[in-house]
């Protein structure tokens, strides 16, 4: 009895830990993170889609559905499947695109849709920078803070 309570303690503070990974995020060191996604992304309320979409209002969005952006296959099918960009999809997009499309398909039944690749080949691999880029990304949020 004492060891399934632990088991079911650990567990609870896994999946709390989960909901809380993203605390601690900077959104002015976020800005200076963001420079390096520039190369494809703009933000803010003039912004125009270049290589990638437009960023604003990114949190809460479904994917693939920034109007007039071309969107790879993939993308469009994991918007299809459901994805939304929350900020725990995007903190565990970042450190590789491709395999979280493919991953997000297959886990949904789709796996004959999880080919090709996303036109997104940057990764951002450090979770304190993610942390911080979404917290910048949440200031151009449309959803309630």
């Amino acid at each position: 009895m004492l060891r399934s309570g632990l088991v079911a303690a650990v567990m609870t503070a896994m999946s709390a830990g989960a909901a809380f990974a993203l605390d601690g995020g900077d959104a002015a060191k976020g800005e200076q993170v963001f420079k390096q996604c520039m190369t494809c992304h703009r933000i803010g309320p003039e912004a125009k889609n270049a290589v990638g979409p437009v960023l604003t209002g990114v949190v809460g969005r479904p994917t693939g559905t920034y109007p007039g952006f071309a969107y790879s296959e993939l993308n469009k099918h994991a918007g299809e499947a459901g994805l939304v960009w929350t900020e725990d999809n995007i903190f565990a997009y970042l450190p590789d695109p491709n395999a979280f499309l493919k991953k997000f398909l297959t886990d949904k039944g789709k796996a004959d849709q999880a080919t090709g690749s996303t036109k997104m080949v940057f990764k951002l691999a450090n979770e304190q920078q993610r942390k911080d880029v979404i917290a910048y990304l949440k200031t151009f949020s449309t959803e309630k803070k």
